[in-house]
């Protein structure tokens, strides 16, 4: 019987028996969470999401209380009458720490990680949400050093940080103030597929250029997320706009030194990370998109599993076995192999039949075994499936205008967020519309 070692995991006879009488679709039927996980809990990272902000690595639970947002209620425990102060030092710029208020005090979702809360700032009124991080002294907390150098419309925004004592002796706490955004996309989707409807393909293409745009700029700055799924992108449901959120998992990834592969929620795993792959790149966050991609066209994940074994199994039915030259670019240790031969599923036989071509052909271009020749995130940006956002007669179900996608900003060269081997300036011709393209005003103006 074939088998190999993929991670720490053994491959065979799950892969010998693969039951390919099928349609090549995924097992599971709906967005529902795993049985017996709350909250859609990873098995990866053990991350969770409540209430339209990421709650980490925490398992997280709901606590008492109510309320409800627009697409479906939360539970939460409130403590409106409590006005807080504390010192906190902005997200951005110089060190200069103030005094900040809050009050309108909610959890809305805690774990072994600590507390997420939602709270009205006194100043401006403005909601937010803190993030309230178990800190170990020993070591600089990486999730505070990245949020601090990021600034992008598309990522939800560090305000403010400050620290605060536990119950134990020494115990201190981060808190991270960070836009507080009502939904995610998960939840969204959900409540489509409870009401036996397809998502407007509107909100796919807005969700999916919104993220590409935020993973081109963290991936600009060497900055890779490492746990994309629809739970960390947060959603506005009037605007449309999207943030990518919980930078708990996220690296500045260095060619050379090794990475952890346990990394990334089930579901959302590049295969390289399955095959224990410890110098993998910003591609695993490529992968991701693509499985979300997947999901919101198919209603339900594309690869689910309950280990490895089983999201591999998943993904070989629909990308058939890896070549030998595939393994060695995803994990050079795993080149002797010995995998049963299955052909790959036509991708117009994995989605439903009325699935619009250029999505299918986004997700063939996302989901590559190969990790180098997935799609960058502006190629993604640039792909035909996104050409209705260019067109200026584009409005969302509601008849609102669809949100700014091409407020490009950032003074530096445009070189530094395009691959050296895209020419310039026909990629903006693709990524722009014509009439932004064309103008004289962009070329100032580029960048985010």
């Amino acid at each position: 019987e074939a088998r190999v070692s993929v991670g720490q995991i053994q491959v065979g006879s799950a892969l010998s028996h693969i039951d390919m009488s099928g349609s090549g679709r995924p097992r599971t039927s709906s967005f529902a969470e795993p049985p017996g996980a709350p909250g859609a809990v990873s098995a990866a990272t053990g991350s969770s999401v409540t209430g339209g902000i990421s709650a980490g690595k925490s398992g997280a639970s709901q606590a008492t209380g109510s309320s409800s947002t627009g697409f479906g209620n939360l539970k939460l425990a409130r403590d409106s009458g409590k006005v807080t102060t504390v010192v906190a030092t902005p997200g951005q710029g110089p060190d200069r720490p103030q005094e900040v208020s809050y009050t309108d005090i909610k959890v809305i979702g805690n774990g072994s990680f600590g507390v997420v809360y939602q709270a009205r700032l006194i100043d401006s009124q403005e909601m937010v949400a803190i993030k309230k991080v178990l800190q170990d002294k020993r070591f600089k907390n990486r999730e505070l050093q990245i949020m601090r150098k990021l600034d992008h419309c598309n990522i939800v925004r560090l305000r403010y940080f400050f620290y605060s004592s536990g119950e134990k002796k020494d115990e201190v706490y981060l808190n991270l103030v960070l836009d507080f955004v009502p939904e995610t996309v998960y939840r969204v989707a959900r409540h489509f597929n409870k009401a036996k409807t397809t998502i407007p393909i509107i909100y796919v293409k807005v969700y999916m250029y919104q993220l590409f745009r935020s993973l081109a700029y963290i991936h600009s700055q060497g900055v890779c997320h490492r746990d994309i799924k629809p739970q960390n992108l947060l959603v506005d449901p009037e605007t449309a706009i999207l943030k990518l959120c919980d930078f708990g998992s996220a690296k500045q990834l260095v060619r050379g030194e090794p990475n952890v592969s346990y990394i990334c929620s089930r579901y959302y795993r590049a295969p390289e990370l399955i095959f224990g792959a410890t110098d993998y790149t910003s591609n695993i966050d490529i992968w991701s998109a693509g499985c979300v991609l997947a999901e919101l066209l198919l209603g339900q994940p594309i690869f689910p599993g309950d280990s490895g074994v089983d999201q591999l199994v998943e993904i070989i039915k629909v990308l058939g076995t890896p070549t030998r030259e595939q393994i060695r670019e995803m994990n050079p240790n795993y080149t002797e192999f010995k995998f049963p031969q299955i052909k790959a599923h036509p991708w117009t036989k994995v989605f439903k039949p009325r699935t619009p071509p250029e999505a299918i052909s986004l997700c063939s271009r996302l989901l590559e075994y190969t990790p180098v020749t997935r799609l960058s995130p502006l190629e993604a940006c640039a792909h035909a499936f996104f050409e209705e956002l260019r067109q200026p007669t584009a409005r969302l179900p509601s008849g609102r205008e669809l949100p700014l996608l091409f407020n490009f900003t950032m003074p530096s060269p445009l070189c530094l967020i395009l691959p050296q081997s895209v020419a310039m300036p026909s990629p903006l011709c693709l990524i722009l519309p014509q009439s932004v393209a064309t103008s004289s005003s962009v070329w100032s103006s580029l960048g985010r």
